[in-house]
């Protein structure tokens, strides 16, 4: 047996073999435990929950079958095919590179060491995790920099983009000092716990996770839009009151109606619901305003049905339990001795098989260097569970049109409206299995406008006859 394999059996003995090994099992199992019933209850509350048939009964004649051929023109569907093949390669690309970047980092004792270098000139462990934490976010958005210019190019020449490049690089900036506060603050939340807590750190880092996510759901509109965004009240006219009516006439409290200066960064079209109870407002990209009142009142309508059920909060309490459950999970992993050695880490003071005052040397998960592995792993699953997630956004995202065809009662217009959002904003006419799988959220403008003719069918009133 070879020095290394021996070693290795030390510390996997440490943690489960030894005389201390039932009280050093003891905080797995209940880690694992607690992972397996959180994860079971996110599962339980999304199939219960995710409308599976947003548009339930028989349709007379039979559900529509979605055709780009019989509303978008040969050049639409051109045009759409052309932006997806221009589109995809730095969306790909991207991906994968910031994938692989992160796994090796964080697999690899390249990670522990380029954290080391970091923040070689620093001894206090609290701007170790500072420093550690914005060199390497910041690394990552440097090596995805080419490919975000490389989209934000595709976007400029299909005229979907309105920003300069400074503007666009200020955008940019910003959203990376978000992430330096957000996971900064994660980070030190979670070494804490880990020094303090060695053994069951996992418990204080659920709660706190599930804390921080309903927490940060509440205050984004508040503290994080206007960061990007300015916005006004939709002046006192038409569409402002026959939106406050409609909301009224929905049993949907809203405060205010809004205008988002989006037109400065895009031509899209655009509209969502906002906050929560008394900071709930429906804002309007300023886009959107040229739009006959009809379509602004469908996609409004839309998003109506979003706030009508509460996605939002069952979305966020959803969320805040996986991540809660992922949290037990991250514990599992960053006490296993193997991936903290393959991590470069110290695998003898884990906070599982070593003694508190080892844990709390700053060794195993609790040494600063490890920030790489656990962006890593938090990396891997959320790339893992992104399939479901968008699977069940469609879902939520097809009732919503539901509500809005149930609230306008104008299947005409919600079909001319999707037809021109899908032609505005280019959309994807024709998704292949990749793209449902990783990047969409929504149905697709075909699916949509196939539900709409659904709709009237099942409700008896005039189907919208094609487009073309």
């Amino acid at each position: 047996m070879s020095e290394a394999e021996t070693d290795e059996g030390r510390a996997e003995g440490a943690a489960a073999g030894t005389p201390g090994a039932a009280p050093a099992r003891r905080p797995r199992i209940a880690a694992a435990v607690s992972a397996a019933v959180l994860f079971a209850g996110v599962a339980t509350v999304l199939a219960r929950t995710t409308p599976w048939n947003p548009l339930p009964g028989h349709v007379p004649g039979g559900r529509v079958t979605p055709d780009p051929a019989l509303d978008f023109t040969p050049a639409e569907i051109a045009r759409s095919r052309a932006f997806d093949s221009a589109v995809n390669p730095p969306a790909y690309t991207g991906l994968l590179v910031g994938l692989a970047l992160i796994l090796v980092l964080g697999l690899t004792p390249l990670g522990a060491r380029f954290l080391g270098w970091a923040t070689a000139k620093t001894r206090r462990r609290l701007l170790r995790i500072i420093l550690g934490t914005m060199a390497l976010t910041t690394l990552l958005r440097v090596a995805g920099l080419p490919f975000d210019v490389w989209g934000e190019s595709v976007l400029r020449r299909y005229g979907l983009s309105t920003q300069s490049w400074p503007s666009w690089l200020v955008d940019q900036a910003k959203s990376l000092a978000l992430t330096w506060v957000i996971y900064t603050i994660a980070l030190l939340l979670l070494f804490t716990l880990t020094r303090r807590f060695p053994r069951y750190w996992w418990t204080g880092a659920a709660a706190g996770g599930f804390v921080l996510v309903v927490f940060a759901s509440f205050v984004y509109p508040l503290a994080v839009e206007p960061v990007f965004n300015k916005f006004h009240s939709l002046p006192a006219g038409p569409l402002r009151s026959d939106l406050l009516a409609m909301a009224r006439r929905d049993g949907v409290p809203v405060k205010d109606v809004l205008v988002a200066d989006a037109s400065r960064r895009t031509t899209s079209l655009n509209a969502y619901v906002s906050g929560f109870g008394s900071t709930r407002r429906i804002v309007l990209y300023d886009t959107l305003l040229k739009s006959p009142p009809a379509q602004v009142e469908s996609i409004v309508g839309h998003e109506l049905g979003h706030a009508k059920r509460d996605d939002v909060l069952w979305g966020t309490l959803v969320g805040a339990l996986g991540v809660a459950g992922a949290l037990c999970l991250l514990y599992l992993l960053t006490t296993s001795p193997r991936l903290l050695r393959r991590a470069g880490l110290d695998p003898d003071a884990t906070g599982s098989g070593a003694t508190g005052r080892e844990a709390r040397s700053g060794g195993g998960a609790a040494d600063p260097r490890s920030i790489a592995l656990l962006l890593a792993l938090v990396t891997a699953g959320t790339t893992l569970a992104a399939p479901v997630q968008n699977l069940v956004s469609r879902r939520i995202e097809a009732r919503a049109d539901a509500h809005a065809l149930n609230l306008t009662r104008d299947p005409a217009t919600f079909v001319s409206m999707q037809h021109a959002l899908s032609v505005r904003n280019i959309s994807d006419l024709d998704p292949d299995a990749a793209e449902y799988l990783l990047w969409l959220t929504h149905p697709s403008g075909p699916d949509r406008i196939a539900m709409a003719r659904d709709w009237a069918r099942l409700h008896r009133v005039q189907v919208p006859p094609p487009l073309r």
